[in-house]
């Protein structure tokens, strides 16, 4: 999947949705920068939009328009523990759980690449499940960002890791990075355990 145009969300599957908002029409780069020219902040807002004057990044032999490049746990003082995704079988990412000590603060982060036109509502949804059954969804929205070279990060809000006898064991992961058209850029399997230490 990480190497085929984006696909469309099935009607239905998405259950959480903004009340009242609507996606903004999809417009290409070139109408984006002659829109409104003579509004001097909207100007303002386009060029940073834009990636403040960096060439559009638009590789001839790569027609995404998102790459998601990898997947960190943050924690505090400690190494960031990464999970390439650029790699060609990411179905073995879910047989390679790592540990997260109970009770600690932690932040994953989303390292990714827009290429050809500007992406808006780029969102990352997870859903978190233990012995086939679902104890957590977030979705949390990334933003809008321009078709530069330069890698973008995003780092999701601190979250505290269960903790306690009953929290402890294997937590199966499934994620998806969207955006407001509801093409999937790309989606994915993996795993973590939580440990009463970090081994």
């Amino acid at each position: 999947m990480a190497d085929e145009e984006p696909q469309a969300i099935a009607e239905g599957e998405e259950e959480e949705e903004t009340p009242g908002y609507k996606a903004p029409a999809l417009k290409s780069l070139d109408e984006i920068k002659t829109l409104d020219a003579d509004d001097p902040s909207l100007n303002t807002y386009k060029n940073a939009l834009l990636g403040g004057g960096q060439d559009v990044y638009a590789p001839a032999d790569d027609p995404a328009r998102v790459r998601v490049l990898k997947l960190a746990l943050v924690v505090g003082d400690r190494a960031d523990v990464e999970l390439d995704l650029t790699g060609a079988d990411l179905s073995t990412l879910k047989d390679k759980p790592f540990t997260i000590k109970e009770g600690v603060e932690y932040r994953m982060k989303i390292i990714f690449r827009c290429q050809h036109e500007i992406v808006t509502g780029l969102k990352y949804v997870q859903t978190t499940t233990r012995k086939g059954i679902k104890v957590d969804k977030s979705k949390v929205m990334v933003g809008s960002y321009p078709p530069v070279k330069t890698e973008h990060s995003y780092m999701t809000p601190p979250e505290e890791a269960p903790s306690g006898m009953i929290a402890r064991g294997h937590y199966k992961v499934h994620s998806l990075f969207t955006d407001d058209d509801k093409n999937i850029y790309l989606e994915w399997d993996w795993a973590f355990d939580i440990k009463k230490d970090w081994e």
